[in-house]
């Protein structure tokens, strides 16, 4: 990255260069799963995301609401967004492209399939990695890079294929092999919520595990090990704050064995009472200051004029009732109709939705996950509707 503007959190992990063939193969021809390169202030007039033929308006909380939701515009902001960071910052980061990775084949139903270089791409990523030793692949936020693309590849067979391949077996045997000794995976603590410690690193461990089609029904000896070792972490170690309850719901949504009746439905309460009077969720509710990360954002986080009363935003509200869903809350539940009916009403003319980054008041690049997560909770409510009949 030469851009000045930026400055980065950690190491580029693996950069591969292959030819464009569409016009997401940019998108896919690096990847740094999980990787976030931080950012420095920008100007006021700076794009959100901006490249070659791609200037996406900066977030700000005085974007216009949209008149009527649209599918189109939220998909648009979603290709043209992971596909101007690419090409503008050459790497995958966890809170645009990775998150691309991880949420888009399961809305192919209304979205279409991904591109195919999708997964060409995340196999040549992981041939990549095979090749750097394992004491190396340990170090820093690489066994979370690891996870990232494993999730990716996961979902892609789940959703796409419809089986699991040699290439993700291969991917998640390599994940496996980079749990740390307590039973997470390495991860950083400066760009919360993703890259904010190793109990969300585990996490994603653990959706990438539960994702791939029948993994765990032949695993080796020594990978079942690692797999109960992961559930042992899980169900013993205390999540940092609410978001990381969060996290552990959606987890054993897949591993339903993780947790017991009593304590999902603890956790659905908690998810209750943290519901705005609107209807939606505020990520600034589910964890104090000084508990996201390493607490490097508790100052300025604190220093926010709606610090004691938050807004509702749309990562939270996209995220909560996504997972409320999978934990088979029904979408008739009035609180959840009262959430779908903030989200329908919230959508920003860009086709994303607001929300205020934990780190720095510059890009606001949480708002891509704040998209994603939304259109996964109305697909979930059957509101979503198809590209047609959006407009």
């Amino acid at each position: 990255m030469n851009d000045p503007r930026y400055r980065p959190c950690h190491k580029i992990f693996f950069r591969y260069e292959v030819p464009m063939r569409s016009n997401l193969a940019l998108l896919l021809t690096t990847v740094t799963a999980a990787v976030a390169c931080g950012v420095r202030p920008a100007a006021a007039a700076d794009p959100q995301y901006s490249a070659e033929g791609i200037s996406i308006p900066a977030a700000t909380i005085d974007e216009p609401i949209r008149k009527q939701f649209s599918l189109e515009a939220a998909q648009n902001y979603l290709e043209q967004g992971a596909l101007a960071w690419k090409r503008s910052r050459n790497c995958i980061a966890c809170h645009t492209t990775g998150t691309y990775v991880q949420l888009r084949p399961s809305l192919s139903p209304v979205l279409g399939t991904p591109p195919q270089e999708l997964r060409e791409f995340l196999v040549e990523q992981v041939n990549a990695a095979h090749g750097t030793s394992i004491d190396e692949l340990k170090k820093g936020i690489k066994p979370t890079e690891v996870a990232y693309m494993a999730h990716g590849m996961a979902e892609w067979d789940a959703h796409v294929a419809g089986k699991l391949s040699p290439e993700t077996r291969s991917a998640l045997s390599l994940l496996l092999k980079l749990q740390s000794a307590d039973g997470s995976w390495g991860n950083t603590n400066c760009w919360p919520p993703f890259e904010s410690s190793n109990y969300q690193a585990a996490t994603v461990a653990a959706l990438a595990i539960a994702a791939a089609p029948g993994f765990t029904r032949d695993l080796k000896p020594e990978q079942a090990q690692v797999v109960e070792k992961l559930v042992k972490y899980l169900q013993t170690q205390p999540a940092p704050h609410d978001y990381g309850r969060l996290l552990l719901l959606w987890t054993s949504n897949h591993m339903p064995k993780l947790l017991s009746t009593e304590q999902r439905q603890a956790i659905i309460e908690m998810l209750w009472s943290h519901q705005r009077a609107d209807g939606g969720w505020s990520i600034r509710t589910f964890s104090t200051p000084e508990k996201w990360g390493g607490g490097n954002r508790a100052e300025k986080l604190r220093a926010e004029a709606e610090f004691k009363q938050p807004p509702s935003d749309g990562h939270q509200t996209g995220l909560v009732v996504y997972i409320l869903r999978q934990a088979n809350v029904p979408a008739s539940d009035q609180r959840i109709q009262r959430a779908v009916q903030w989200l329908k009403s919230n959508q920003r003319q860009s086709g994303r939705w607001w929300t205020r980054s934990l780190n720095t008041d510059n890009y606001h690049f949480i708002t891509y996950s704040g998209t994603f997560y939304p259109l996964l909770a109305l697909y979930h409510c059957d509101a979503l509707g198809p590209l047609s009949q959006t407009e």
